[in-house]
């Protein structure tokens, strides 16, 4: 088997289809969350600690020398960052649980056998009948 047909054939399995599409929407989703955390969250929480915008927090290490710009800690960002972070995992845990409670309640519904067809029905009586013939 070729390296072209061999990555052909892991290319288009459905896992790994699966996997960019869950990244590409991972992706999207967590743009929305940033921006849920940035402009929804953020701003009221600031507001709760004295008006603080989060972003602004930093702590200079080194001023600005001439073209040189300043060196910066900024924590802010990094709070921002981690309240994203949670938020993300939090859907994403809510998303996981709500999908294994729809697997365990798929798993304990019980399997209705189908109603055997007219051939099946045939079979049987005949192999009654000879049961019935086989006996002394």
């Amino acid at each position: 088997m070729s390296i072209l047909s061999e990555f052909k054939a892991f290319a288009v399995k459905g896992n790994v289809v699966d996997m960019a599409v869950g990244i590409i929407i991972g992706a999207a989703f967590g743009k929305i969350v940033t921006s849920f955390v940035g402009d929804v969250i953020m701003p009221p929480v600031g507001l709760l600690i004295g008006g603080v915008d989060f972003t602004d927090l930093a702590i200079t290490l080194k001023a600005a020398e001439g073209t040189a710009p300043a060196v910066m800690l900024s924590y802010g960002k990094f709070i921002q960052t981690v309240l994203d972070f949670v938020i993300v995992a939090f859907a994403i845990f809510m998303g996981v649980k709500a999908i294994n409670r729809l697997k365990r309640e798929e798993a304990a519904a019980p399997e209705v056998p189908p109603a055997p067809t007219k051939d099946q029905e045939l079979l049987s009586e005949i192999r009654d009948l000879l049961k019935a013939q086989q006996k002394p």
